[in-house]
């Protein structure tokens, strides 16, 4: 699944949803644009997801540096898990 940000100089980005989670009693989405600015490459935008009045989904700029650190932190997390998912997947593969 992709969205589509418009940036603050009202450029657009088209970005590749990694997953969406909670953290600290709040749900976040990971995305990773598609064609990214140069310099760039790699790297995942965090934003505080939330759901509208009419259940249209809303992204919100997460602006405190210690929530931005608990997200990213909760990220890495998932990224973890995943990692370790992948290898025992892989060991299993193997036997």
């Amino acid at each position: 699944m992709t969205v589509t940000l418009t940036l603050d100089d009202d450029s657009q980005m088209e970005c590749i949803v990694l997953t969406t989670f909670e953290a600290a009693g709040r749900n976040y989405i990971a995305l990773l644009p598609t064609n990214p600015p140069e310099g760039e490459e790699g790297e995942v935008y965090l934003y505080r997801f939330v759901t509208g009045p009419n259940g249209e989904p809303d992204l919100q700029n997460i602006e405190d540096d210690e929530e931005y650190e608990a997200v990213a932190d909760a990220f890495e997390e998932i990224l973890d898990a995943a990692e370790f998912d992948e290898l025992v997947e892989e060991e299993l593969d193997e036997e």
